[in-house]
């Protein structure tokens, strides 16, 4: 069976980021945050993570902002200026016009497997890389998806 992950590193230690990523045989982190540099990131700065996956576990690491929210939408879900239903739509269009299905097909459906999307949020509840992840089984249907 086939399986794409997900996973937040808020309220994570790293031991418990790192084991996660070990015991689901993680491939390689795709990383879909705007910003993956901010003080906020911790242990998940981009060139630190990047470091650590492959010290750590082996895992290779890509920064897909390709996924990412733009900063205006970001900033209006979280200053509550939009609703969760609205960024949804918001992130949908988006999607539509950085023609992601293109995106995730030329990549080929090995590259999901195994693969972990990664953002800060601690569960995939209101958090985009459930959204990414949707796009990929809109390609890829017979991926099973795991949120660690």
């Amino acid at each position: 069976m086939a399986i794409i992950y997900t996973i937040g590193f808020t309220k994570k230690s790293a031991e418990t980021f790192f084991k996660l990523l070990q015991e689901n045989n993680i491939k390689r982190v795709i990383d879909v945050r705007l910003n993956n540099s901010s003080q906020l990131a911790g242990f998940t700065k981009g060139p630190d993570l990047k470091y650590f996956l492959k010290t750590i576990g082996n895992i290779d690491y890509f920064h897909e902002e390709i996924f990412a929210p733009t900063k205006d939408i970001l900033n209006g879900y979280k200053k509550g200026d939009i609703d969760w239903f609205t960024y949804e739509k918001e992130y949908e269009n988006l999607m539509i016009e950085r023609n992601i299905l293109a995106y995730i097909e030329e990549k080929g459906e090995s590259f999901w497997e195994n693969a972990c999307l990664l953002c800060s949020e601690e569960t995939p509840n209101n958090c985009h890389r459930r959204l990414a992840v949707s796009e990929i089984l809109s390609i890829y249907p017979e991926l099973d998806v795991v949120h660690i």
